[in-house]
């Protein structure tokens, strides 16, 4: 059985199997509430209270709060109101205070966004600015100094999430040295990774979060120099001496006292020359993999657990996908959005170009990763560059090149693609803006150099004085109807319509020009694949049965062993999990390419039930409801996709 590695530890981390023994012994034994007077309750308090020691030591706290919370965004939101809170009181009081609020350009969004919130429910209008970071992603310490005269805050990182980066802590305190301004240093990615001894620094204010750093989600720690104004931001219950009310999260803190006693024991997590080594592993695999692979990482600034890197030519969703079909979870260095990944504010404050910081990926691991982990990631991370060299996605003539119809979706529109790999040979149906990228990417990949463009729209755009042409091995012809509208029908040699492409065509206006039972390639992604004949409404809404979990696909391949499982990820996503045995069940037709496997799907008059298969199930249901609207009413998909269901065989046996 196969089992995903996590390079995505700066997301989330597991829970070690003595943090978990630390939590069950929480709700079974230690489970008392800690401000009970009885027995049950003062065992919970000595936890609570042991736990909070050992953190002030692993902190270096000193004389400083160490408050529990339930992570780094309570964190920041309580830091961020006690600062204003604080400011206010001061400008009531006619006393001196700053009038800007800064914060580092490649800041978490969690704190812009709580200095806008808090600044606005406060009435304060401060004037919130960016400290600008330089190309290697540290912050530009000249602007700093010139705009701390007027600050009332300053937020900054301690290392950054996304590149790793590790902030100038030292120079930053120097300048804010004898500054009336206060300091919130996000310390989340640096628990366990750095050196950390808060009371002997200028910091104000340090968030910690558990789930970064093997613990479970929703416990962290705030905490607060001594001297520094704190405002809570829970009031009720007086817990945690009246600074963060409600019941402690005892269970949370059992398992964040686990991690901070293995740190101090020094027994799991490796030190910084090991972990220099695992990365260094993962550099030389990556480099080897993806030809013209950068680094965004400085690696000499950088924590030794993370790395940000760009391959040109590769989207980083297009990486993210092939990575994970490889078993091995990563994750963008940006945000994505329905139709194209948007850039990273993070690289873009970098200055880097656009390529870099819209194909970012981020690979991090955890101070506890073991060499054996990062081997076998190596391993997945070479067979994903070699299936992705396959499927024409890196340099170097593809081993498959891509061939017959091809969707191009955006958005809600289509655009068409018919290539002729012998002949080197392109056809586009309808090139829109929004495809335009994306079409002048696979073509320069699969090196189509002899390239045709049509329109539906406009029939002059054909560049051929007989009606019918010969695309790999098939007839495109050209029918012209009406005065503007062009429709173009892929026929098989002797002459019978598969496929018609027919833009924004309606099926009156096709009717008396094709067979009703020919396959309509729409130019709108809500009707990709129709016919000209009406559809009943029985024969386009029943799909309620349309969705199978594990147990329904092992009771149908038990009554039907013909049932063919169709896998509709694209091709380097298949070529990369092809070592997987669930893969051995299927054959592969991306559903970017379901238009070359429709027409003989629906000629198979036994009506063969079919299963798509994809990483999530989005894919593989669009699949089965567009092979249903067109009468197959044998179609299904595998719910929750691949991610949900055990790569291993699914057979009846």
């Amino acid at each position: 059985m196969n089992t995903d590695i996590s390079l995505d530890s700066n997301a989330t981390t597991t829970v070690l199997p003595t943090v978990v023994n630390a939590v069950v012994r929480a709700l079974t034994e230690v489970y008392g509430n800690p401000s009970s007077a009885h027995s049950i309750g003062l065992r919970a308090r000595t936890l609570l209270t042991a736990v909070r020691t050992r953190a002030r030591r692993v902190v270096g706290a000193g004389a400083g709060k160490l408050v529990f919370n339930s992570g780094a965004t309570e964190g920041i939101q309580t830091a961020v109101l006690s600062a204003l809170c604080s400011i206010k009181e001061q400008r009531e009081r006619g006393l001196p205070a700053g009038s800007l609020l800064l914060y580092g350009a490649t800041e978490h969004k969690a704190v812009p966004e709580s200095l806008t919130h808090w600044n606005r429910v406060l009435g304060l209008n401060l004037d919130i600015r960016t400290i600008p970071v330089n190309i290697d992603g540290r912050h530009d310490l000249e602007t700093l100094r010139r705009l701390t005269p007027d600050a009332a805050l300053v937020c900054t990182m301690a290392a950054n999430n996304e590149t790793g980066v590790i902030s100038d802590i030292e120079g930053i305190g120097a300048i804010l040295e004898g500054s009336n301004a206060l300091w919130l240093v996000d310390c989340v990615q640096a628990l366990g990774k750095l050196p950390l001894n808060l009371a002997s620094t200028r910091i104000d204010y340090a968030p910690f979060s558990g789930h970064k750093l093997y613990a479970p989600k929703g416990i962290g720690m705030l905490y607060v120099r001594s001297g520094a104004p704190y405002t809570p931001l829970m009031i009720g219950g007086g817990q945690e001496n009246g600074e963060r009310s409600g019941t402690e999260n005892m269970s949370g803190i059992a398992a964040l006292g686990e991690v901070l006693a293995e740190l101090e024991n020094g027994t799991v997590f490796r030190d910084h020359t090991a972990l220099e080594k695992l990365r260094g592993l993962l550099i030389d695999t990556l480099s080897t993999s993806f030809p013209g692979i950068v680094f965004n990482t400085p690696l000499d600034k950088s924590l030794p657990t993370t790395l940000n890197v760009a391959v040109p030519g590769l989207s980083s969703a297009d990486l993210v996908d092939a990575l994970d079909a490889a078993g091995v979870c990563v994750s963008a260095g940006s945000a994505c959005s329905a139709a194209k990944a948007l850039p990273s504010y993070v690289l873009q404050a970098m200055g880097l170009p656009e390529w870099r910081t819209t194909n970012a990926l981020r690979i991090s691991f955890g101070p506890a990763t073991d060499e054996a982990t990062i081997v076998e990631a190596c391993r997945r991370i070479r067979h994903c560059g070699e299936a992705l060299r396959r499927a024409g996605m890196l340099a170097g003539a593809p081993e498959s090149p891509l061939n017959g119809v091809v969707q191009v979706a955006a958005g809600k529109v289509n655009s068409w693609l018919l290539l002729d790999a012998e002949q080197g040979m392109a056809v586009i149906i309808d090139s829109r803006p929004e495809t335009r990228e994306r079409i002048a990417t696979i073509l320069l990949r699969h090196r189509y150099e002899h390239v045709i463009e049509l329109s539906t729209k406009d029939a002059v755009t054909w560049p051929y004085s007989d009606d019918r042409i010969t695309v790999g091995g098939s007839r495109l012809r050209r029918i012209v109807i009406g005065a503007q509208g062009v429709c173009y029908v892929l026929e098989t040699a002797d002459g019978q319509p598969r496929l018609a492409f027919t833009g924004e065509l309606g099926r009156a206006e096709l009717a008396s020009v094709l067979p009703s039972n020919t396959i309509l390639c729409g130019g709108e992604s809500e009707a990709t694949y129709s016919t000209v004949k009406v559809q009943q409404a029985s024969d386009v809404d029943r799909s309620h049965d349309i969705h199978l979990d594990r147990c329904g696909l092992q009771v149908l391949l038990r009554e039907q062993p013909s049932t063919a499982l169709v896998d509709v990820r694209e091709a380097f996503e298949h070529f990369a999990s092809a070592h997987t045995d669930f893969m051995e069940f299927t054959v592969n037709v991306p559903v970017t390419q379901l238009a070359n496997a429709l027409p003989a799907w629906l000629a198979d008059t036994d009506r063969t039930p079919i299963v798509f298969v994809c990483r999530s199930g989005n894919r593989s249901e669009r699949a089965a409801r567009h092979l249903r609207k067109l009468g197959y009413e044998q179609a299904f998909h595998l719910s929750g996709g691949i991610a949900l269901t055990p790569p291993v065989p699914l057979t009846g046996s």
